[in-house]
Parts: C-alpha cells; sequence; structure tokens
C-alpha cells in the first residue's frame, strides 16, 4: 500500500510525513499543544498505530517527562528552551493553545493551525515533505489576531502590540539513546568550515552568531548521532537553517536522555513587535533522517539543494579568473587587458574585475558605495573591457559590496543617515567601512537601482557580492521597532537578489562575505556558488572544503588556485597539487598571470583543460569524502547512474614508514568491473570497495592525482 507523504488524522490528531527513507510523527494532545513522537525509519502500519499519546507536563513532580513541543512555549512545567516567546500589552508572557484545524496542501505541505485560548495570538506550525528527498522543510507563522490596537480599553486582554522576543523556526527530538555526538561547524576569517565532533553534554548547548551574518565562526548547520556512525554507517540526524543574518539553535540534553534542539533566525535579545493584523514568518529550518552515516546525509542534502534550492542546478560552474590578487587596487585598463588575455589563453570562461574599479577607491579606506567607474582608472567607462573580454570568448563579472559605504564617499556625505548606528554611540569602522541599513526602502531601493544598471550598461554576467563587515551598534533612529533591523535587512538583501536575478535571467551571482562569511541555503537560494574562504593554501583548504562538503553539493563551492607562496599563509606548494585541491570545486583562477612562466602557463591550461573533462562529474555528481593511511585525503564523483567516477587524491605530507595505502571507495558497485580510459587498467568492483584502489601517488610532500574510472 502507498501511502500519502503528509496526512493528519483529525480523530487521533496524529501528522506523519513520510520520505523515502524517513517516517516523522506528531500529535496534537488534548490541551491542544502538537508534540513529537518519532523521527526515524520507516514504520509500518501497526507500528505507527501504537505510536504513543502526547502527553502534556503535569507539573506533578519535579522531573516531569513530558513528550516534547514541536515549538516549546513558555507555559505550563516546561523548562527546556522555549522557541516561542511572546509578551502580550498586558505584561502576560507565553502561549496556551487550543486546537483550530489543520491543512494538507497539494505541494506536500502540513499545517497545523493553533490559536491562544485568550489572546489574539495564532500560529501555524508548517511542514513540507518534497518527493524526491528526504529533507522535511519547517518553518512558523505568527499572527496577531487583533483588529485595531484601540480594542484595548474595550475589555479585551492584550489587545495592544505584540511583543515577539523569539520565534524559531522549528523545534526537532531524537529518540532515547545512551549518549549523542554532535557535529558542527566551526573558526574563524580564513579557517571556516572546521569540523568538530564532541559529545553532546547533558545541558544546553547554544551555537549562534550575533554578527548580522551567518558568520565565518559558526554554521547554522548540525548533525546528530549516538557516537558510533561514520561516512557510511550509522544513524544520523541533521538539520540546517535558510537564514543569513543572526540566528541560534539551542540544544539540550537532559539527565534522563532526552536530547531536542530548536533553531530560527535572531539572537538573544532581540524582539520584533506585531501590531494587529499583522504576521511574522520565519525562515525554513529543514531536517533529515539517514540509516546511512554522514556521507548519506551529505548526499540528501546535496540532491534536495540541486532539486529545490540552487537557482539553476544544471549548469556547469565556469572556470572563472578573478584579477584581485595580481593587483589588489592597484587596477587599470590596460593591466586588465592583459590578464584576460592570459586568462582566455588559459581556458578561463569569466574574467571578473575585483576591487578597486570605481570612484576614489584607490584603498579600502575611500569611495565604497560610489559604484560609477573611476575616470583615473577606466577613462571610458568599463563598456571597452567588457566588450574586449567577450571577444575573448569569456563571460565578464563584477565585484560589488553593496551593503557597505566608507564614511570618505559621496554617497555617506549625502545619505549618514542610511547607516546602521545608534547616533548616542561611537560608530565602529570595521575595515574601515560602516554598513547601511537596507531595511529602510529609500537604502534597498538605491542599492536595487544602482546595481541594476550596472549589469544594464555593462551586460554584467556576474556579480560576486561581497560584505566585508559584520553589524555593530545596531540601531535604527527614529523607527517605533528598531531591532527590525536585524532581520529586515537581511530580507532586504534576499529581495534584491531575486529582482536581479528575475529582470535579468542571464545574471549569475557569487555570494561572499570576506570568504565564507555567508553562507547558508538562505543565501544559496539566490546565487549559483559561495566564495568558500578567502584562504586558498590547498593545504588548508582540504579541511575548509571537508567541513564545507557536510552541507553543500562541490558545484556550490567557489575555489581558486592561486599563487605559491600562498598570500595568507607563506606556504609554497606545487601548481599541480593547488589544482588538484581546487579541483574538487568550482574551479577558478585568482593569481597574478603576468608571472607565469610559459611551462607554468601550458601545464595551467593543461589542468584547466583536465578539470572542463571531469567538470560534469564533480559539479552534478554524488560526493563520497575519503580518508586513508598515510595522510591521504580524497573526494569520489560518482556519475548517478554509476557510470563514470572520478577521485581526486591528495597527500599533504609524508611520513617516513607510513606509504599512502590503496584507497577503499564505497561508492562504487562490488558486483561491477570498472577501467581507467587513460591507464588502460582494469579493477574489481569487490576489490575495490574493500581493498582500496592503489593511488601510485608520486613520492614526497603534496602529492595528488585524478583518477578517472569508467564502469564496464
Amino acid at each position: 500500500m502507498t501511502h500519502p507523504p503528509v496526512s493528519f488524522d483529525p480523530a487521533t490528531g496524529l501528522g506523519l510525513l513520510r520520505t523515502t527513507h524517513s517516517l516523522y510523527a506528531l500529535r496534537v494532545g488534548q490541551d491542544g499543544s502538537p508534540r513529537h513522537v518519532y523521527w526515524g525509519a520507516p514504520l509500518t502500519g501497526s507500528e505507527v498505530a501504537a505510536l504513543p499519546e502526547a502527553q502534556p507536563p503535569t507539573g506533578s513532580s519535579f522531573d516531569a517527562d513530558a513528550a516534547p513541543d514541536e515549538l516549546g512555549i513558555q507555559t505550563g512545567a516546561r523548562f527546556g528552551p522555549a522557541g516561542l516567546q511572546v509578551r502580550f500589552s498586558d505584561g502576560v508572557r507565553g502561549a496556551q493553545w487550543r486546537f483550530d484545524g489543520h491543512g494538507v496542501e497539494d505541494d506536500g505541505t502540513l499545517r497545523i493551525h493553533l490559536a491562544d485560548r485568550v489572546y489574539p495570538l495564532a500560529a501555524a506550525l508548517c511542514y513540507r515533505v518534497r518527493g524526491d528527498t528526504d529533507v522535511i522543510e519547517r518553518w512558523t507563522e505568527v499572527t496577531h489576531t487583533g483588529t485595531d490596537a484601540a480594542d484595548d480599553h474595550q475589555g479585551g486582554p492584550g489587545r495592544g502590540p505584540l511583543a515577539v522576543e523569539r520565534c524559531d523556526s522549528a523545534s526537532w527530538t531524537l529518540p532515547h539513546r545512551a549518549d549523542y555526538r554532535l557535529s558542527h561547524l566551526v573558526g574563524g576569517w580564513s579557517s571556516e568550515f572546521q569540523l568538530r565532533r564532541d559529545r553532546l553534554p547533558v545541558a544546553e548547548t547554544v551555537l549562534t552568531s550575533r554578527r548580522g551574518v551567518t558568520s565565518h565562526q559558526a554554521n547554522p548547520w548540525l548533525a546528530l548521532d549516538d557516537g558510533t556512525a561514520d561516512e557510511e554507517r550509522g544513524e544520523v540526524w541533521s538539520t540546517a537553517l535558510y537564514w543569513s543574518g543572526s540566528w541560534r539553535i539551542t540544544l539540550s540534553r537532559d539527565p534522563v536522555g532526552r536530547t531536542t534542539w530548536s533553531g530560527g533566525f535572531g539572537h538573544e535579545g532581540v524582539s520584533w513587535t506585531l501590531e494587529p493584523g499583522q504576521r511574522l514568518c520565519t525562515p525554513v529550518f529543514a531536517g533529515l533522517y539517514s540509516p546511512s552515516g554522514f556521507g548519506a546525509a551529505s548526499r540528501s542534502w546535496h540532491r534536495h539543494i540541486r532539486s529545490h534550492v540552487l537557482p539553476r542546478p544544471d549548469e556547469d560552474r565556469p572556470v572563472l579568473y578573478n584579477s584581485w590578487e595580481a593587483t589588489a587596487f592597484d587596477v587599470s585598463e590596460s593591466g586588465q587587458r592583459e590578464l584576460a588575455t592570459i586568462a582566455a589563453d588559459l581556458g578561463a570562461e569569466l574574467f571578473v574585475l575585483d576591487d578597486g574599479w570605481f570612484g576614489a577607491r584607490r584603498n579600502d579606506r575611500a569611495g565604497l558605495g560610489d559604484w560609477t567607474p573611476s575616470p583615473d582608472v577606466f577613462p571610458r567607462g568599463l563598456r571597452p573591457l567588457a566588450d574586449e573580454v567577450r571577444r575573448l570568448g569569456m563571460r565578464f563579472g563584477l565585484w560589488v559590496e553593496p551593503e557597505m559605504v566608507n564614511a570618505d564617499s559621496d554617497l555617506y556625505r549625502e545619505h549618514p543617515e542610511w547607516v546602521v548606528h545608534a547616533p548616542t554611540r561611537q560608530a565602529t569602522e570595521l575595515r574601515n567601512q560602516l554598513m547601511l541599513n537596507l531595511g529602510r526602502p529609500d537604502a534597498a531601493e538605491w542599492v536595487l537601482r544602482t546595481l541594476d544598471g550596472l549589469v544594464r550598461e555593462y551586460g554584467v554576467d556576474y556579480l560576486k557580492w561581497d560584505a566585508n563587515r559584520v553589524v555593530t551598534e545596531a540601531g535604527w533612529s527614529g523607527h517605533r521597532d528598531p531591532d527590525r533591523l536585524w532581520i529586515d535587512h537581511t530580507r532586504a538583501v534576499y529581495a534584491i537578489m531575486d529582482r536581479l536575478r528575475g529582470d535579468h535571467p542571464g545574471l549569475r551571482v557569487e555570494a561572499c562575505a570576506g570568504g565564507g562569511g555567508r553562507a547558508d541555503l538562505g543565501v544559496l537560494a539566490r546565487t549559483d556558488e559561495i566564495w568558500t574562504s578567502d584562504n586558498t593554501d590547498p593545504v588548508d583548504r582540504l579541511g575548509i572544503q571537508h567541513g564545507f562538503s557536510q552541507l553543500f553539493p562541490a558545484q556550490a563551492m567557489s575555489a581558486w588556485v592561486t599563487d605559491s607562496p600562498n598570500a595568507i599563509t607563506g606556504r609554497a606548494t606545487p601548481l599541480r597539487f593547488r589544482f588538484h585541491v581546487a579541483m574538487a570545486g568550482a574551479l577558478g583562477l585568482g593569481g597574478d598571470l603576468t608571472a607565469l612562466t610559459d611551462r607554468e602557463k601550458a601545464e595551467t591550461a593543461a589542468l584547466v583543460a583536465e578539470y572542463k573533462e571531469i567538470r560534469g562529474l564533480v559539479q552534478h555528481g554524488d560526493q563520497y569524502r575519503l580518508t586513508g593511511e598515510g595522510g591521504v585525503r580524497g573526494v569520489h564523483y560518482a556519475a548517478r547512474d554509476g557510470s563514470e567516477h572520478v577521485v581526486i587524491a591528495c597527500c599533504p605530507m609524508s611520513r617516513f614508514g607510513r606509504p599512502p595505502v590503496p584507497l577503499v571507495l564505497p561508492g562504487l558497485r562490488a558486483d561491477a568491473r570498472y577501467e581507467e580510459p587513460a591507464g588502460e587498467m582494469v579493477h574489481d568492483g569487490a576489490l575495490l570497495t574493500t581493498r582500496g584502489l592503489d593511488l601510485g601517488l608520486p613520492g614526497g610532500d603534496y602529492a595528488s592525482r585524478v583518477i578517472r574510472l569508467r564502469r564496464l
């Protein structure tokens, strides 16, 4: 019998969400609150029927163990993290629900409608299941159902404005296990996406960004397992938030073994006022269950992102060249033309002009916000360079930082009120710049109009959208609800990106924030790739890319080959090794091409050509992360039908007595045979999936190899 992906039984209050590899169940209790009852492997009909009732917290003991809420509230004997925190106009806090019906929509959405028993507050807990993914998308909608704030004097309680002090998108609950391990991403500028796996303590653990962007230091993705899972085995539960501003996820593991977490936009201390008739809709907080380890969980995320997040997932990301590391602010039209000519000869398909092309931008202290080509640098404007880039067979891209402004700029002198600031506080400058409040409609409209003009006038194919500072002295002078800045600014960035892409279907956008400071599914729904890190050192990039791949597919990972020694770390590495590391994502070139020798140019062109041969597999295939003995790290990309495979293996440092051993390839079929097209070698699948592939790496440090396999 085929079950619908989403169902709700009003008689029992049981809601079910089914995916290929999982079942999620909730039940509305007798007190009107929806509570979690199951998330894991699919169940039979009789097992579903035996799912427990959702018991309310009774307060009969100090250790009340009720079924956990689908979104925690502040009333009753509840003492864990409250995902919904509200204060009514009469000072009363917290909701008490009555069940107000449900709805099942054609797109696989289940809505559980709730209404407060006394106050004009309604909520919808929303769940969506797609037919081709294991991901469950969840969000919350909260509405002030009063008709007029003036009703407050007519005897109705709490009829005035409603203060929303916290509104998470969803709460998640795991089955009881003896222990749990938390996987999450930490780091900093140039060390983003460092994967940490730690035992989840019996306590509340908070993952957050208070910076107004996703941040380099943390990421709103996490995974939980019982401590025994690996890449290809074990149960894994994973969630990711679709939001690019401040966020918070609070995990709670209590002494009796219950593990829950609640997450959404905003950080502590930020409130949002709802007037009668207004509604607050949260971003999606999605989750998935995998019975087959961290690798399978990542592949499920990748498939979901390709199918339902990325704007144009079927397109190959072009090999780009970016001029920043070659010139910094020392930009000239003749210099850019020379770089473009060499880049085209090397096989680049997109030329991106970086910072320093506009206004008085000769350094990072002036000109930001004045998005007009500098007459000193481009006396004829950007059109001649753009035309030359296209004549060379490449597309034309442009770096912009539209959310920021220098105090030394015409824009700031004309509109100082547009800057995020508290009038009585000294403004902090980061990278010598301030931040525009795009929550202001006038500032947002100016940014949209300016970017639209650039794209139209110069036929820009690609915007590298940067953001090199975070929020400080958050304020919105004269606004009655100034904390809206934290949400409205991010939503305005989304709206501008959406409008630009809608008006210019050929435009592509790269998300950047001083490297990987804004990397999440919210921004990825509006961009084509993410600039992973300002650190292009290939040894450091191995760890950065490993962490990035936990959630994001390779086609979304911008990865450049730059000069040696590396500009940030000073490490010298071979050109071939730098390329092989960068070939694991969307390949780009970023060094000073004029300094290359003829031999280096020939090797670069050959490696770019090799990448183009495997690009389809890397950017669209299923990804398997590989770790071998002897310091080997690898990544294996497999065509969806299993016919073609590519393995990129790297060994940064050789160790005496510990040579690299064969690399096991779990993504192959044991009952098939595979050949190396270039090497005329044939391998037995059973050996490759157990003993492994002999990599044939050269000796010494920074050894690497790309191996292609075809199923016979």
